[in-house]
């Protein structure tokens, strides 16, 4: 069994609320870190990350020479510490300093691949996590710990996974709620709306591109060296608002290099063409001018007839007839699995609307849509 991003965004802050320690484990770069920051936003909790994978022995406790009298801070209720500039020691002062200066304001301490931090990093961590104690100190109980892992072949469900981490040990399983996140295509396109900084989380065009071809956001079978993840797509959304800053002739030069190098090249050929084809695409209008031909939409990729497709269904008035007849036209120069991906898309008001207009054009257009749904049974 496994969650999806909606659903756990309700799961984790329950565990915690029970006073449990949540362990959020799924595959590299399908948001799990970004999951925890918006737990954190949710809670109005303060959030504090630690990349366990990262750490070394030591880190924790171990103070770094020279000590000057500046580098010990003395606390209210915690006693002495030395404030080591790197590792888990400052980010424990600073944890503290928060509780103390934010008394009952959730904080959450994200311990990030966990599993795959070195047997003797795990070993250390231990008592922060089963007893939320690291030597005499305490944690204050403003704290509140997640963990999150790379699954490992171990699991249920994950045989095949090949992550270099280290087997999880007994009382951590014992001791945490495991919680599988599973990659979601809706939910993601939901967060990718998003606004933030007065623009979209992800770019339009990824979004759009996502939602014609879900497959594609994280693809079941994986080759041997880069392939799509929703992080990844995250990076190629980023660069995709910087490469619209240059000259159109600078960013076509660019665009394939930079996409390949998150997405690999398969993906990138597929995602660049149809961002190429953007730039020359049809409008509203002229999809339903009474003169259009058509050839332009022919020799358009599918993923770029199933983009205008959709957009039809939210933008044009179907039960029309002159509209109704067009729309059946493209949808029949469509390949028959693009057909199927338009038709899911179409609601069940807008059938029960062309099915009630009783126009000769739009019967006939009803008719095609519930063969092409026929068919895919």
């Amino acid at each position: 069994m496994s969650l999806s991003y909606q659903q756990l965004l309700v799961a984790v802050p329950l565990v915690l609320q029970g006073g449990n320690v949540p362990n959020i484990v799924g595959e590299a770069g399908i948001g799990k870190s970004a999951l925890v920051v918006a737990v954190a936003s949710q809670m109005q909790a303060k959030l504090f990350t630690t990349v366990v994978s990262l750490s070394e022995k030591g880190d924790l406790v171990m103070p770094i020479p020279p000590l000057t009298a500046n580098a010990f801070v003395m606390t209210s209720r915690y006693g002495e510490l030395a404030d080591v500039k790197y590792g888990y020691t400052h980010t424990l002062i600073e944890i503290i300093a928060q509780a103390e200066a934010h008394p009952g304001q959730p904080i959450l301490w994200f311990l990030d691949e966990f599993n795959r931090g070195s047997q003797a990093v795990q070993s250390e961590l231990m008592n922060l996590v089963l007893q939320r104690q690291i030597n005499s100190l305490q944690l204050p109980a403003e704290v509140q710990i997640i963990l999150a892992e790379n699954p490992d072949s171990d699991m249920p469900g994950f045989e095949e996974s090949n992550y270099a981490v280290m087997a999880g040990d007994a009382a951590i399983k014992d001791r945490t709620t495991r919680l599988v996140m599973r990659v979601d295509v809706a939910d993601w396109l939901q967060w990718a709306k998003t606004e933030v900084a007065g623009r979209p989380v992800i770019h339009p065009l990824v979004t759009a591109y996502i939602a014609t071809t879900p497959d594609t956001l994280f693809p079941r079978e994986r080759g041997a060296d880069l392939n799509p993840t929703p992080r990844a797509w995250q990076r190629v959304s980023d660069n995709l608002y910087e490469l619209e800053k240059l000259a159109p002739k600078m960013a076509d030069q660019l665009i394939f290099d930079i996409v390949a190098g998150d997405l690999g090249t398969l993906h990138a050929q597929l995602f660049v063409q149809y961002w190429r084809e953007q730039g020359t695409t049809l409008s509203m209008a002229e999809l339903f001018a009474p003169d259009f031909k058509g050839t332009q939409f022919n020799d358009l990729s599918e993923v770029t007839k199933i983009a205008l497709l959709k957009q039809a269904l939210l933008e044009v008035t179907l039960t029309d007839a002159s509209n109704a007849t067009r729309f059946k036209q493209l949808l029949e120069a469509a390949a028959p699995d693009s057909r199927y991906v338009v038709v899911k898309a179409i609601s069940r008001e807008l059938l029960n609307e062309l099915y009630n207009a009783k126009s000769h054009s739009t019967e006939e257009l009803y008719q095609l849509i519930s063969e092409v749904a026929l068919d895919a049974d």
